[in-house]
């Protein structure tokens, strides 16, 4: 069997505001990272721009530099996702982080890959505030590609419990609701992932292991 191959696509942006880093939540890259790895995937890691994608100071403690070394390497030079076609990919993953609300949602690029993939029945997976990439998305129809779909995201809960929600451009579960979305939320930090087809989507940084792992599972991958 051929070897599967997924796509991953990260932030390139690194500023809530003057003084405020922020950019890829570390663990919602890395522990899908080195779970595609493990099981055999080759995996392929685009930023928006391309270069050294901006990891949130607050996702990288000495800890997690040393254990997620490998994937802390992949995000010191990502290719510029324009020069990254759909072809010849199984699945597209987009881990969040605060970064994501800001390049992910009207990027044209990344609108038209998530759009190639959903409408050529590949896997789409998206953790956290990843689903941003997905909330503007349009398919052929004209219509958003969340409707009517079973997604959660990072709720507007946890975003009022990080106090972060006032800095925003939008609240996610909010827009995913107006575009049309059956949004799906549970408790607060707790492991959520739903599946509709071959659409994933996690709820938080707690998420990103199991969203992963629900992709291995829909390309028929052991785990």
């Amino acid at each position: 069997m051929a070897q599967k191959r997924i796509l991953m696509v990260v932030t390139s942006h690194d500023e809530i505001q003057e003084g405020h880093k922020t950019g890829i939540w570390l663990s919602e890259f890395a522990e899908p990272y080195e779970i595609f790895r493990e099981n055999g995937v080759q995996v392929v890691v685009a930023s928006i721009k391309g270069g050294k994608a901006p990891i949130d100071p607050r996702s990288l403690d000495e800890n997690n530099r040393a254990k997620w070394q490998d994937a802390i390497r992949e995000l010191e030079q990502t290719l510029p996702l324009s020069d990254v076609s759909a072809e010849g990919f199984d699945a597209l993953f987009l881990p969040g982080g605060h970064g994501t609300m800001f390049d992910f949602p009207d990027n044209e690029v990344l609108q038209t890959r998530v759009r190639e993939f959903f409408e050529s029945n590949r896997v789409v997976a998206a953790v956290c505030h990843g689903p941003s990439g997905l909330v503007n998305v349009k398919l052929s129809s004209g219509e958003y590609l969340v409707k009517g779909k079973r997604v959660t995201s990072f709720t507007n809960e946890e975003e009022r419990e990080v106090q972060l929600d006032s800095v925003m451009p939008f609240l996610l579960e909010d827009r995913l609701r107006e575009n049309g979305a059956l949004f799906e939320a549970a408790p607060k930090w707790t492991d959520h992932v739903t599946v509709d087809g071959k659409l994933v989507t996690g709820q938080n940084p707690q998420s990103g292991a199991s969203a992963a792992k629900k992709v291995l599972e829909l390309l028929g991958i052991g785990q």
